[in-house]
């Protein structure tokens, strides 16, 4: 639960000329549907790296995407064989494209191929088609050679609401892991019986526990008891695991020091094996390599996807080191076991002694799995929190990610419509980029690397609550520091006021304007928009006698009213400490609550403002990315002795490419 998802924020322009793409001529803009733009990135800095530093990222950029079929099955049972359905008749189809019928079916497999499956990315609900069931039953009956033998059948979950209707149940009130159509547990299981399994297994005087689950499906056996099925070499995803391994190996042939290479060796030792045990020692070792520019993830890393947080999906991000940028987060990083030691927490919470934090800021070479085409714009890790207590952990900022967002929504009208004042949008053109920027490296670096449990607290006692209230502690010391004098002190900022432009954004989009990813009469499903709403909610209600924050009314529209930024600064740390106690404690009940007192429900009249005033603007309220090509030439021996970075592709020839090229579990 390690990783910051962009917000809808308006970029700050005026911070962000200072860091102007390489390329003027570069397009971000790729290609457009439903509610999401597709976007390029570039890669600065790529071709200014040494040969075998290009043929590491080369290597292990294949690697990330050897991974792709993982994704899409965890995700659900039925994405595999409906995208080769779906892909064979957008391939093949040879009637009049120019219908509405066609266009829809377009639009309806973009959208499967942006969520990795046939739930939408961010509110994992099915995607309904706009295309009527005949047309498909048609094209499908023209081609059966080319369609899954139970064609018929995936037609009927494509169609029917009843079927697989929500990826991610989290509903505190129903059992999520029936009401869930992820593939992280077999049809028929239920959430008491995976609590009861996990319950008998774990080891509550384990100061070092393995991370339970994270690499494992559920499954029955024959007497009807529960396992575990393990992903690894010969289990499953195993044919995807190969390859994956395969080119870990290249990558390691490249590796810039030891440490690396043997980390490297270790993962694979990982993959084959499934050994919890050696996930933890290469994640020590990733972890502790502060010294290589190259950089990558790779593996069951986050569990958002699972309702009870525990097995994780698959991801890579392969990037290296933006060594100007890093200064900042490295002057951050160094003064760590300060902002712990001075954190509005209760001393029992906190750690007496941080170690190992490090935090870097980086550029994106290619994007995996779960991390794709929807990606994070910033990562913590490892997730263990006795890893992280002992030997510290690794933070990121992606650099070229958030400018490519940032520089993609220049001119789009979202300040005009939303912001309340002229004085308060010159704040956020002078200070957001850079605020906003700050806002990850400390939700990163220090919010997820800050506090402790109490000995003996199950790190999963928040259970399917677990995920937002990791964010909202995170974001919360984020925010709580950003205002602090000791970032004008380390020369961070360079303005006391700098502050006052994310808080603002950070309020405004909790209150208002990230509900324009939420149909209207839903409640908040995903943790990290529950997250911004809890905390801004809370904000707006404790501070309510003293009129800190307020929504108020002008010319018809709803806006956000700060009148006291100081005393917002003490809510956000008496909010991060009763998170924090939460935390520590493992007491669900309390986490429950604040999660659904504040994080779930939406007022429908504002909500139907927000999207109404959003139409008229025509932004899209999800954006993601497709990859650069790299092209590798090679010598007289075999080894990589270049890599050319292109930008060849557009959405649909990029993800039939690696439906074709990166098929690892349907061939």
């Amino acid at each position: 639960m390690k990783k910051i998802l962009p917000t809808l924020a308006a970029a700050s322009l005026m911070a962000l000329s200072a860091q102007a793409a390489e390329d003027p001529n570069f397009k971000y803009n790729v290609d457009r549907f439903a509610d999401i733009e597709v976007l390029r990135y570039e890669v600065p800095g790529f071709n200014q790296l040494s040969p075998r530093q290009k043929a590491m990222i080369y290597y292990l950029g294949q690697a990330a995407q050897m991974g792709r079929d993982i994704i899409w099955d965890q995700n659900c049972a039925y994405n595999l064989p409906i995208r080769q359905m779906l892909e064979a008749v957008y391939t093949g189809y040879t009637g009049d494209r120019t219908t509405e019928d066609w266009k829809n079916f377009e639009t309806y497999m973009k959208q499967v191929w942006f969520a990795n499956g046939i739930h939408h990315h961010y509110s994992t609900d099915k995607f309904t088609p706009a295309f009527p069931r005949t047309f498909l039953e048609a094209q499908v009956a023209a081609m059966p050679d080319k369609m899954p033998a139970n064609a018929s059948e995936l037609i009927e979950v494509i169609f029917n609401p009843a079927i697989a209707a929500k990826r991610v149940c989290q509903d505190s009130s129903v059992d999520v892991v029936a009401n869930s159509a992820g593939n992280f547990y077999a049809p028929g299981i239920t959430q008491a019986e995976v609590e009861a399994y996990y319950e008998a297994i774990k080891d509550p005087n384990d100061p070092t526990p393995i991370s339970y689950g994270l690499n494992a499906r559920m499954d029955r056996n024959a007497d009807g008891s529960l396992r575990e099925d393990h992903y690894q070499l010969n289990g499953l995803y195993g044919p995807a695991i190969a390859k994956i391994i395969y080119y870990l190996s290249k990558a390691r042939e490249y590796a810039e020091n030891d440490a690396q290479k043997n980390y490297i060796s270790t993962l694979i030792d990982y993959y084959i094996t499934g050994d919890l045990r050696l996930f933890d020692e290469y994640s020590i070792a990733w972890a502790e390599d502060t010294a290589s520019q190259v950089d990558f993830v790779n593996g069951f890393i986050e569990s958002y996807g699972d309702p009870l947080g525990m097995s994780a999906s698959w991801e890579s991000y392969v990037n290296f080191k933006n060594i100007p940028s890093s200064q900042r987060t490295e002057t951050i990083s160094n003064n760590a076991q300060w902002f712990e030691s001075n954190s509005p927490v209760d001393p029992r919470f906190r750690k007496e002694e941080v170690k190992g934090v490090s935090a870097k800021a980086i550029n994106a070479a290619m994007l995996g799995g779960d991390a794709f085409p929807s990606t994070a714009i910033g990562i913590n890790l490892p997730n263990a929190n006795w890893i992280r207590a002992a030997h510290g952990s690794k933070s990121v900022t992606i650099e070229n990610i958030t400018e490519a967002y940032a520089l993609a929504s220049r001119g789009n009208g979202f300040n005009e419509e939303f912001v309340i004042d002229a004085p308060t949008t010159e704040l956020l053109d002078k200070y957001l980029y850079t605020t906003d920027m700050l806002h990850t490296d400390l939700h990163e670096c220090l919010g997820h690397a800050s506090g402790r449990l109490l000995p003996g607290v199950d790190p999963d006692a928040l259970k399917e609550h677990g995920s937002t209230l990791e964010e909202t502690r995170a974001d919360l010391f984020a925010l709580y520091y950003l205002a602090d004098p000791k970032l004008l002190e380390l020369g961070i900022l360079d303005n006391p006021d700098a502050y006052k432009a994310e808080y603002y954004k950070y309020l405004m989009n909790g209150l208002m304007t990230q509900l324009n990813r939420i149909e209207l009469g839903n409640n908040v499903e995903e943790a990290h928009m529950r997250n911004r709403q809890l905390i801004a909610k809370w904000v707006l209600e404790h501070g309510k006698k003293d009129k800190v924050v307020e929504l108020v009314k002008r010319g018809g529209k709803t806006y956000v009213k700060i009148n006291d930024y100081r005393k917002l600064r003490n809510l956000f740390g008496q909010l991060l400490a009763e998170v924090q106690r939460i935390k520590s404690e493992g007491d669900y009940k309390a986490g429950a609550k604040l999660v659904n007192d504040y994080g779930v429900k939406i007022d429908p009249k504002l909500h139907k403002e927000v999207l109404d005033r959003y139409a008229k603007l025509n932004i899209p309220p999800y954006r993601g990315f497709i990859n650069p090509v790299y092209v590798p030439t090679f010598g007289k021996n075999g080894e990589i002795t270049d890599v050319t970075i292109t930008y060849p592709e557009n959405f649909v020839e990029q993800m039939l490419r690696l439906s074709r090229d990166y098929s690892t579990l349907t061939e």
